[in-house]
Formats: C-alpha cells, structure tokens, sequence
C-alpha cells in the first residue's frame, strides 16, 4: 500500500493475508494471543470485521486492532488513526491544528484543506464543552482537557472536509462521549413461556464437522456458526466465549485435517477422480 500510514518502507509484512479463510485464521490466533485490544481478546468474530473494515480504509491487520474500536456498539477510529488517514490521502493538502486562549476561554481550531477545494475550519471551545456537559466531565475531559477539546474540532473538521476518505467514522474520543442507549426489556405480556433446554453446541458442530469430506461444506459450517452465534444475540441468549472457542477451534482443525489429506493425495488419484 502506499498509504503512509500502513507503510513501512520496503518492508514486506510477515502475514499477508488474501483469502477469507487465512482472515479466519488470523483472527483467531489474534484473538488469543493476548496482544490485542480487550475489546477484541477471545472474539475472533470482532476481529474479522475489524480487519475488514480497517482495510477498506487502507489500514493493516494490526493497524486495524489497534486504532479501530467499537464503542456503544458504533465503530470509530481513534484520532491519531484519523488524522493519519487523512494526512495521507492523496486529495489532503494540509491540515493545521491550534489551541488559542486560557483557561476558560480556550478553543481549539483545526483548518482541514483539501486539493482544489476552500479550507474548512473547525473550532471547539470550553463553552461548547460545557453546553455539552462534557467539561466538568470525569475521565479523559478532567485529566487532558486541551487533548479533548483538539480532538473534537479535529473531528468535525476532517469529517467535513474529508468524508470520502473516513467512510463515516467519528473519533473514538467522540463516541466515548456519546451518552449510551438503553432499550426497555420490560416484558409486554404476563404469560410465562417454558425453559429452552440448552442447546449443546460442541456436540452438534462436532457431529456437523464430522460429516464434511471437503473444504467447502466445512466453510459452509463456519458460516452456520456465524449465524447461530448472531441469532443467539438477537434472542438475549448469547453463547459464552469458552464455546465459541471451542467450536471455532474444531472447524480449524477439521479444515486443516482436510487440507492435510488434499495435499497428501496422489496426483493419479486426482486425475482419476
């Protein structure tokens, strides 16, 4: 890539992945691996979508873990990412951050510049802060409150200027301040529905995998696992990690048995096949 972001030179990554089936592989090991993000550790699903849309905005694999995150169930992308992703597109001309005033009356301004195109400025000051409630706020607004003001103009202004490039991402400083939504559960009915009797899912995904005798039908599993792991969300019925584990694992050892077996097979018995 030639975005100055995921490029490191002449370097050539060790991990190239080019097929969904080494993106499955990848998430997997990175979701164990324990040098990923918490949001991400012991969800290879989360790491998938992360990876793929950190490569629709032209970000590496690790980039993507790193600077992607999830925050009130909408995805952002950190605000050192976004600047970096703007800076090295090809229709940046410049952006300018600074922070004027004290105190009270401090506002950051940042003048994002596209090719061809008028400036765009974006200002946010402790007024706007605090009519948003966020300047007496605690965490990030108490401990760096010039950091926070610089990146929520920061913000506005790039996703003004350059919307194109950001595919509709806000910051994720932006989104922590987010107020998160809550949905009424409260039931709407009296009568009691009878107990669902766990669903064993090892067991029936072990059965399942058993009866695959090529790679297809096995990525044909996976995508079932994807579903019934999605259904079981929607239905307040989420499966625990330690399942989703252990059943991900089981379709990565019957493929790899399979490819095993695939390159192990005489050339003669392919042709007579």
């Amino acid at each position: 890539m030639s975005n100055a972001l995921t490029s490191a030179g002449n370097h050539t990554p060790a991990i190239q992945i080019s097929t969904f089936d080494q993106l499955m592989r990848f998430s997997s090991i990175a979701a164990k691996s324990g040098m990923v993000p918490q949001a991400y550790a012991n969800k290879p699903e989360a790491v998938l979508i992360a990876v793929q849309m950190g490569s629709e905005l032209g970000l590496a694999p690790l980039q993507s873990l790193q600077n992607i995150a999830v925050i009130n169930g909408r995805p952002s992308v950190w605000g050192d990412a976004l600047l970096g992703l703007v800076k090295a597109s090809p229709v940046c001309d410049d952006v300018v951050e600074r922070l004027e005033g004290e105190g009270g009356k401090m506002v950051a301004i940042c003048t994002a510049k596209r090719k061809g195109k008028s400036p765009v400025e974006s200002r946010f000051s402790v007024d706007d802060a605090s009519s948003a409630g966020l300047w007496n706020k605690q965490g990030p607004w108490k401990q760096y409150p010039k950091r926070m003001l610089q990146m929520r103009a920061r913000g506005f202004a790039l996703r003004d200027a350059f919307p194109d490039v950001l595919r509709g991402l806000i910051s994720a400083e932006e989104a922590q301040d987010m107020p998160q939504q809550t949905i009424d559960v409260t039931p709407t009915q009296s009568r009691v529905d009878p107990p669902r009797l766990p669903v064993d899912h090892i067991a029936l995904f072990r059965d399942r995998l058993a009866k695959c005798d090529d790679l297809r039908s096995v990525d044909g599993e996976w995508g079932r696992w994807q579903t019934t792991i999605k259904r079981a969300e929607e239905a307040d019925r989420a499966i625990s990690e330690e399942v989703q584990s252990a059943v991900q694992d089981m379709i990565a050892e019957r493929r790899a048995e399979l490819e095993a077996t695939a390159a192990q097979t005489p050339v003669e018995e392919l042709v007579d096949a």
